[in-house]
């Protein structure tokens, strides 16, 4: 599934396209995928062509928030969460940062 995802962001010309392994650091997925489009429009287009692109492979629906405003678009396809935002606001809530290396890992309850 992640393949295909990096196949949609490069041929729709994401930006700035970084891939976090979650494995370890929670259970909501195993990878994560930031990028960014130049525009509400150009993330909207990318949004598009992703859940396209999940649907004609066979993975099924996928869940997805934002595509009105197309600020930040979030696609949760089960073990991938995709997140395409414009710049500005990519640069206001910095996920990266949020999941990078340095963040603990999750411990089981018990």
């Amino acid at each position: 599934m992640a393949c295909v995802a990096r196949a949609c962001l490069e041929d729709m010309k994401a930006e700035e396209t970084v891939e976090i392994d979650l494995v370890g650091k929670t259970s909501i997925a195993d990878t994560m995928i930031i990028t960014t489009g130049r525009s509400n429009r150009h993330v909207g287009s990318i949004a598009e062509r992703l859940i396209q692109a999940f649907k004609d492979q066979g993975y099924g629906r996928v869940r997805v928030e934002g595509v009105p405003a197309c600020d930040w678009v979030l696609i949760d396809a089960g073990d991938l969460i995709i997140h395409i935002f414009r710049p500005e606001v990519r640069g206001f809530y910095n996920l990266e940062k949020m999941w990078g290396a340095d963040r603990p890992t999750e411990r089981a309850a018990g």
